[in-house]
């Protein structure tokens, strides 16, 4: 068997808020609470399983989550629609991963690209073209 990515666990403080934010984001149905778990299934069988992180060690403190970067191959057309929630929802997003480009896209390798972050700061990548381009 060919090695394949099959699932990552996304650490959230609200696991349904952030399910459902990726999920109309990307338009992809938000699948059934498994255990600790809400997935959701990206077209190539990938899931992101979204799971509360544990509780801080004191009521007034709110647990760090430690901020990660999921990058989103998408189609044209998937992407005018993200792009218009984005805006819809007045969501900071910039065209480069340093936060350049201020409520601006890119078009990296002849695509569009743009970066935002999620309810618990984990950074999205919405892209059309890979990087380096569609192979020959």
């Amino acid at each position: 068997m060919s090695v394949q990515f099959n699932h990552t666990i996304v650490g959230c403080h609200d696991k349904r808020a952030t399910a459902e934010f990726w999920g109309d984001i990307l338009d992809l149905p938000v699948g059934a609470e498994f255990g600790p778990f809400i997935p959701i299934k990206v077209a190539n069988g990938a899931t992101f399983d979204f799971a509360q992180v544990p509780a801080a060690s004191s009521e007034d403190q709110v647990t760090e989550i430690a901020p990660q970067h999921y990058a989103f191959l998408i189609s044209e057309a998937e992407f005018d629609a993200a792009y218009a929630k984005i805006q819809r929802y007045g969501l900071p997003h910039w065209a480069d991963p340093r936060r350049v480009g201020v409520n601006e896209i890119n078009h990296n390798d002849g695509g569009r690209g743009v970066y935002f972050a999620d309810p618990n700061g984990h950074f999205l990548e919405l892209l059309t073209v890979p990087y380096g381009g569609w192979p020959s």
